[in-house]
């Protein structure tokens, strides 16, 4: 069976969820992907939850306007890097042989065919995320005091980063698309873990020792993180 759809227009499909838990009916907008779900306990009768959703049309609306489209990545699109953003560039030309991801002030050049530039263009952010996060890392844990064993960059939903037990560092390659001082506190934060697994006053004491005012980055990634998995490489 199809999932339901709230009428209008545009027309916004509906995720239904069934839960022993719930007691009562709950809406999730997604920010990562814009998804509307509705959990409902097991037994309520699904028009019910749709009459629901209906009643809450305007605020379901209002809520994916403010998230804003997809933008699928390719030439001409614009992909903030480093907090900047830039236009995407492409070209098979002779001018773009030989030659790779060009970041320049304003554009963005990805040479090669166009069905295969997001991909290239992720590819080469990837790999600039992780120079900057290595250096990032290698900085804040000489002031900790305390080394880390390895920097893991994977396109994470859920988290920005994290620390493990021994010392591993995983961090969200889509950092580097947000501007530097957001990307440095990330970097600090998880480094912070190798002195302190929680998030306790003496863990924020050290991120301000090796970061200073943490405020304004994690704010930042409060209000726009949410927004970078918009981009659609």
């Amino acid at each position: 069976m199809k999932d339901p759809v709230l009428p209008g227009n545009p027309p916004i499909p509906l995720i239904l969820r069934r839960s022993a838990r719930a007691r009562r009916i709950s809406l999730r907008i997604s920010q990562l992907d814009g998804r509307v779900t509705l959990t409902m306990p097991k037994r309520l009768a699904e028009r019910e939850a749709l009459a629901f959703a209906e009643t809450k049309q305007d605020w379901i609306r209002q809520h994916l306007a403010a998230r804003g489209e997809d933008v699928i990545v390719a030439p001409g699109a614009e992909v903030p890097v480093g907090g900047k953003v830039l236009r995407v560039r492409g070209g098979q030309g002779r001018e773009m042989q030989g030659r790779g991801v060009r970041i320049g002030p304003e554009e963005i050049f990805v040479p090669g065919p166009e069905e295969s530039i997001g991909k290239r263009l992720a590819a080469h952010l990837r790999e600039v995320a992780r120079d900057r996060l290595a250096g990032a890392c290698d900085d804040y844990a000489a002031l900790l005091g305390r080394p880390y064993a390895r920097i893991t960059l994977r396109d994470t939903r859920s988290r920005w980063g994290s620390c493990t037990s021994d010392g591993g560092l995983m961090f969200s390659w889509r950092l580097i698309m947000t501007p530097p001082e957001v990307l440095d506190y990330v970097a600090a934060h998880e480094v912070a873990h190798l002195a302190q697994m929680n998030h306790s006053p003496a863990f924020w004491a050290e991120v301000t020792r090796i970061y200073g005012d943490y405020q304004a980055p994690r704010q930042w990634l409060r209000d726009h993180g949410g927004g970078l998995h918009r981009y659609r490489f």
